[in-house]
């Protein structure tokens, strides 16, 4: 055989080969056979599977069928009916074209099909088994496809041999059902697992319906809504999960470009960049669909069209930024009430309807550093400038409300008590959240630094004493590339000797924190962290987030009001359910899962 000679493989070889890039397991089958019935018109689908698909993989369809010559037809390789050229290829809109799919499951199996158009009076069935055309006949059936795939790899004992177990294998069905299931909610979806039906999702054209049906109302009460943006050649819409209720696993992340399950690397990076950072492995859950032109998309790039190709990457990677920051920032995320619930609740009118009105920078007062942070002496430092308190009185629900620019996460909210270990417990019109006030102060004085328009520097507060500060010869060469970033943040700075600066303003946020710490802890971040995006504002957060987390320190201990003031100003915050390293600042309970857990009827 090895003798340098070039030969055409026979037919059964070729389809063999090929079914081996399109039918990896049951799974690849029922994945072919639903894309078709989807791009066939159908608005009911059927998925039954027998043995983890190893025994019976079928997929019935009320689409638009097809007459004899065109199911015999579809048996041969590179037919289709989804491309006529070469150029349709450069804007595909369904979801397959190839043509090898039937042919290849085929080659590998013995199949059916059962199918009639609604115009013709009969149907017609055709067989074939490993490859070979066993039978063409008349049959009655109704208008649509059925297509049945049974002892899959039964002419290829290598192949059979690598499908895992049957619980492995039905579990990749139905991840496979559930991305198609999500990807067309119009659309009506069964699944059957050894004559047992496991779902019965009926058509809707809302998303939130077909997320509950499939992953349950408490799964859905995690996730935020991706606010409504016309305009744009990339659109995007979905659900994201809320970071103050993600657990620390690795959870499902459903992408989908133009109603295709599929991935490329600049959505990954994306989610990484907008989502807050979590530690270890862990990620949200997000159900996310991306819509564009054809024409900007190269679905064609993976035998499996796992993953596709952008023309323009930068926009599709903008565009995802925005969404998820704009879900992550909206009214609702927080809330319950976006979901059918099974019980009345608030309608969504009256959440987005309040507003939230968070005071300007200058007018927000933070709790004082803990005594053991390294801080200038209070009488040689001017106090931040504050309005004046508003008492609160026990058992009063404080009202919050919206500019637009913010996003309060509840409507109301009254303080209960600061733990022993420090913690506030607050009660919301959604249920009890629990705030760690060291946390919450590193967000809000985050936010104040980077908080500025038409880039103007921060608000400062001068020294009645300058300061000075003698840094190593690296970390002065830090701060000194860092000097334009620094200035901006409200810092009042000068190289002042040898190594040295002299200090004479420090951010009007930061109170009455040492200059000489933060100074230190923005060199030591910044030889931590490297140029790792262009341009200066990843310098920029990076330093807000140092200054942020000096001045932070430990939590003093916080009655009612200067309690309920904290939590007031954290309402006023873009992103107020992590700290800007990451970390949680709150965990939420609902009222649904108390009720729930303490089985109150």
């Amino acid at each position: 055989m090895r003798d340098g000679h070039v030969r055409v493989l026979p037919l059964h070889v070729a389809n063999k080969i090929a079914a081996g890039e399109v039918v990896e397991r049951p799974a690849s089958v029922a994945k072919e056979l639903i894309e078709n019935a989807i791009d066939a018109g159908a608005a009911n689908i059927k998925v039954a599977i027998a043995q983890g698909g190893r025994k019976l993989v079928s997929v019935q369809d009320d689409g638009c069928g097809m007459e004899r010559e065109d199911a015999v037809l579809a048996l041969e390789r590179q037919a289709t009916s989804k491309i006529l050229d070469v150029d349709d290829i450069e804007r595909i809109d369904t979801l397959g074209f190839r043509g090898e799919a039937i042919p290849s499951i085929a080659s590998v199996s013995r199949l059916s099909i059962t199918t009639r158009r609604r115009d013709s009076d009969e149907g017609t069935r055709v067989v074939v088994n490993a490859g070979t055309l066993v039978e063409t006949c008349a049959a009655g059936c109704p208008p649509g496809t059925l297509v049945e795939v049974r002892d899959l790899f039964c002419n290829v004992p290598a192949r059979r041999k690598f499908l895992r177990s049957q619980a492995t294998e039905e579990s990749h069905v139905k991840a496979v059902f559930t991305l198609h299931a999500l990807a067309h909610p119009s659309i009506g979806f069964t699944l059957e697992v050894d004559g047992r039906e496991v779902h019965r999702l009926a058509p809707s054209e809302d998303l939130a319906d077909r997320v509950r049906d499939l992953f349950g109302p408490e799964f859905s009460e995690r996730l935020s809504p991706i606010p409504k943006k016309d305009g744009g050649a990339v659109s995007v819409s979905g659900f994201v999960e809320r970071p103050n209720s993600s657990a620390a696993t690795r959870r499902e992340q459903y992408v989908f470009v133009n109603g295709r399950p599929a991935s490329a690397p600049p959505i990954a990076y994306a989610l990484k960049e907008a989502y807050p950072s979590r530690a270890g492995d862990s990620r949200p859950a997000v159900i996310l669909f991306i819509n564009l032109p054809p024409t900007q998309v190269d679905v064609n790039v993976h035998p499996t069209k796992k993953e596709v190709r952008f023309r323009d990457n930068a926009s599709v990677r903008r565009a995802v930024m925005a969404a998820v920051e704009a879900a992550l920032n909206s009214p609702t995320a927080f809330m319950e009430t976006p979901w059918p619930a099974a019980e009345p609740q608030v309608s969504r009118e009256s959440f987005t309807s309040a507003t939230f009105a968070p005071a300007a920078p200058a007018d927000l007062q933070l709790a004082a550093p803990a005594p053991n942070l390294p801080v200038a002496a209070p009488e040689t430092a001017l106090p931040i400038a504050a309005a004046e308190p508003v008492p609160v009185q026990d058992e009063i629900r404080l009202e919050v409300s919206t500019d637009g620019a913010n996003a309060s996460p509840w409507r109301w909210f009254k303080f209960l008590a600061q733990s022993e270990s420090g913690y506030l417990l607050i009660e919301t019109d959604a249920g009890i959240v629990t705030i760690n006030p060291v946390a919450a102060r590193e967000r809000i004085t985050y936010e104040r630094l980077l908080r500025r328009s038409d880039n103007a520097p921060a608000a400062a507060q001068a020294l009645l004493i300058p300061e000075t500060v003698r840094l190593s010869p690296v970390d002065f060469a830090r701060i000194k590339a860092s000097l334009g970033e620094i200035r901006a943040m409200g810092f009042q700075l000068e190289e002042f000797g040898l190594d040295t600066f002299k200090i004479d303003a420090v951010p009007q946020a930061i109170g009455t924190a040492s200059p000489s710490a933060i100074l230190s802890t923005v060199a030591h971040d910044l030889s931590e962290s490297g140029a790792r995006r262009g341009g200066g504002r990843w310098r920029e957060e990076l330093i807000a987030k140092s200054v942020a987390r000096s001045f932070a320190g430990a939590s003093a201990k916080l009655d009612r009001e200067s309690g309920s003031r904290l939590v007031e100003e954290l309402c006023g915050c873009r992103m107020p359910y992590v700290c800007p390293r990451g970390k949680p600042v709150m965990i939420f309970t609902s009222t649904r899962e108390l009720d729930r857990r303490f089985d109150k009827a």
